[in-house]
């Protein structure tokens, strides 16, 4: 792992929403690997009803996550902000293997090191089954195109 990850707290308006698309875009690749990088090798996770603490658990959370979650697709939004804490709304939107469509809504609290590496993350998330006609999210698989409406604009 590198020494550090930019951006370094205290976080700014503009660091923070720059931390908040690196987040969604590195999750959007669905790439356990890739998105544990953003973290300290011990950092703490409350994903749901889930504790979980490092590299290794995240990768295996994820890693079942998205054995599960197919045509995943998510948006995050920065919320709020506060020296080395970012606050963030997101939703997603994949199906099942059985093809049910599901929009999750969620809140996260993020706590940085002086690195710049998350060393803590709370994510409280609610599924809401959806038609496959009520989904928003429709871009190519990958980091949502910089012309996509984010979830303010788009009313959600």
């Amino acid at each position: 792992m590198s020494e550090s990850r930019p951006s370094l707290p205290p976080v700014t308006y503009e660091t923070a929403v720059e931390k908040v698309r690196n987040a969604e875009d590195a999750w959007n690749t669905r790439d356990p690997q890739r998105v544990a990088l953003a973290y300290t090798q011990d950092s703490r996770w409350r994903n749901r009803s889930e504790f979980i603490q490092g590299h290794p658990e995240i990768i295996g959370l994820l890693t079942r996550r998205w054995q599960k979650e197919f045509d995943y697709r998510l948006i995050k939004e920065l919320w709020a902000l506060h020296e080395n804490r970012i606050a963030v709304r997101f939703l997603y939107e994949c199906h099942d293997a059985t093809g049910h469509w599901f929009r999750s809504h969620g809140n996260e609290q993020w706590e940085f090191d002086e690195h710049g590496f998350m060393r803590r993350r709370e994510a409280s998330i609610n599924d809401v089954a959806i038609s496959a006609s009520d989904r928003k999210f429709h871009w190519p698989f990958g980091p949502r195109p910089s012309n996509h409406s984010g979830l303010s604009e788009i009313g959600l």
